[in-house]
């Protein structure tokens, strides 16, 4: 008997508007157990609105949202912190403390969620961390010593640093020259390889999408458009899936 994958997130009839704007539509979508899941889309069409509801960055208007087995929406402040602490969230900007070196930002949260570490057992996760995004020799460095990808990998690895199960990235490649981009796609394949994570790739970056997606969902008008493997989309002679693939 085939074995059920096991869901980890499942979005449902989910709308969110701004104003008059209504940005996502009854949307609906699941996110399954160690897979990729790439959202594509041009830009204003809900994906990274998505993902901040997902966590409860944005309050939704109506549906439901499931994550690892509860509904965020009906949670208490501190259940949906205690969820937080298992979904790691990439920022598109990286969201780096400036003022910190980049031991120190990678110490935050595990301060903060992993209270029972001692001070040796951090050093380690903090050098396996950095290991795993090639930038050992980065530790004692400021933010702004960085270059954009350096500093996009540094924000990776505070990510994975406290061991998420489920990966959120905004725009990973965004502002970063093809070469880098390539190594950010690559990096994330490791983190799900390594750490088992399922992912949500928020992107309109195809060379990213095709490299790193298990399935991918496009958004138009805030709905999903159409969803199935990387050759379905490159397969399709709809001009709306077309335009992006060719």
């Amino acid at each position: 008997m085939e074995q059920q994958v096991k869901t980890v997130i499942e979005i449902n009839n989910l709308r969110k508007s701004f104003g008059k704007q209504e940005v996502l539509k009854d949307l609906s979508l699941k996110l399954y157990d160690n897979e990729n899941l790439v959202v594509l889309g041009k830009s204003g069409t809900g994906k990274s609105v998505l993902i901040k509801c997902i966590v409860s960055l944005l309050s939704s208007d109506e549906g439901t949202i499931n994550v690892l087995g509860k509904d965020v929406l009906t949670l208490s402040k501190k259940e949906l912190s205690k969820m937080r602490e298992k979904i790691g969230f990439l920022f598109q900007s990286g969201a780096l403390y400036d003022s910190m070196t980049v031991k120190q930002n990678l110490e935050f949260p595990l301060k903060r969620i992993k209270k029972n570490l001692t001070q040796k057992e951090r050093d380690e996760k903090i050098e396996e961390v950095l290991e795993n995004v090639g930038l050992a020799d980065a530790l004692h460095k400021m933010p702004s010593q960085l270059s954009g990808g350096m500093r996009k990998r540094i924000s990776l690895a505070r990510t994975i640093v406290v061991d998420p199960i489920i990966m959120l990235y905004d725009e990973p490649t965004t502002g970063l020259d093809p070469v880098t981009s390539d190594e950010i796609s690559s990096l994330i394949l490791d983190v799900k390889k390594k750490y088992k994570t399922a992912s949500i790739i928020i992107t309109h970056d195809i060379k990213c999408a095709v490299r790193t997606a298990d399935r991918i969902i496009m958004l138009a008008e805030g709905e999903v458009y159409m969803e199935g493997k990387t050759e379905d989309f490159e397969k399709s002679s709809d001009p709306e899936i077309s335009s992006f693939f060719k």
